[in-house]
């Protein structure tokens, strides 16, 4: 994985780029993108250098105040979205990142879609769901609906169409690299019922015959792992992009973590998962036998 430091023209040492600072970054190409504006028309609008704009778009510095504020005036950038891009500004220097914006359903997953998009490749442990990469759309809104009880409808469907258009990204014409390992105690829950738990695991048979995905069942007998502690999802980018990223989920929000040490620990742990975990063959002949369980046990009801 890259260094958490690099190094400027004159070969000083400088600190790698912090991920509110790369989500700012990542946010500010997508502005100039939606409006379809290149640098050189940026350039000429603001009166910021090219060069400059091309270091504040790759993360490499950190914009003043009022650079971002020419930036949110020349793509006509409103609320909320304009105070965010603030807040990220003002907190760009802090490591480590607890998403807080209230804002409608496809902000709150932003940061994350955004990461996932530039990742050249993800390692996903699932302790208790489908990889959100490889669930079916029905499987989707029966888990989403279930863990979150307090959404309504619309928020619930809202969350099931962000986490099917994320899946584009292992079939796009450069695919992001999935390697997921799910403990069997995820494969057996039915979630959503018999049926439709027999087209997941249907679905997974499929899409691990993509050459970029890949899929391994954590059995029972494995006892006691270190995957234990909760799934987790680590992150590798192109070195031009940055470090890579750690991603975790809990009852008190989502949490990036980007220190070398935390990155470090995160890897290993997937190492061991992946020496206990059936291999990727031995993992689909499980999940064939439990899709036909399913099937059998729907059929005799």
């Amino acid at each position: 994985m890259p260094d958490l430091v690099g190094h400027n023209r004159e070969g000083i040492t400088v600190p790698a780029p912090t991920v509110r600072l790369r989500r700012l970054a990542s946010e500010l190409r997508r502005l100039r993108s939606a409006a379809d504006l290149t640098r050189e028309a940026v350039s000429e609008r603001t009166g910021i250098n090219q060069a400059t704009l091309y270091r504040i778009e790759t993360a490499r510095t950190r914009p003043q105040a009022r650079t971002l504020t020419a930036l949110l005036d020349a793509y006509k950038v409103v609320e909320p979205k304009r105070s965010e891009m603030i807040t990220l500004l003002r907190e760009s220097a802090h490591r480590g990142w607890l998403p807080t914006f209230s804002s409608d359903l496809p902000e709150r997953y932003a940061s994350f879609i955004e990461f996932e998009t530039e990742a050249r490749e993800v390692l996903n442990y699932e302790c208790l769901f489908i990889p959100g990469l490889l669930q079916t759309e029905r499987y989707a809104r029966a888990a989403i609906s279930g863990v979150l009880p307090e959404c309504g409808r619309d928020e619930i469907e809202h969350r099931v169409d962000a986490r099917m258009q994320r899946q584009a990204a292992i079939t796009k014409d450069q695919p992001l690299k999935l390697w997921a390992i799910v403990d069997e105690a995820a494969l057996r829950r039915a979630v959503g019922g018999r049926e439709v738990m027999r087209e997941q695991l249907e679905h997974l048979l499929e899409v691990t015959e993509l050459p970029t995905v890949h899929l391994q069942v954590l059995p029972f007998e494995a006892g006691a792992h270190p995957g234990m502690h909760g799934s987790f999802v680590i992150m590798n980018f192109p070195e031009a992009i940055g470090p890579d990223l750690v991603y975790t989920e809990t009852q008190a929000g989502n949490l990036f973590l980007e220190e070398e040490a935390d990155i470090a620990r995160y890897s290993l742990v997937f190492t061991h998962l992946r020496a206990g975990a059936l291999s990727p063959s031995a993992s689909a002949s499980l999940i064939k036998t439990m899709a036909e369980d399913q099937h059998e046990g729907r059929g005799a009801r």
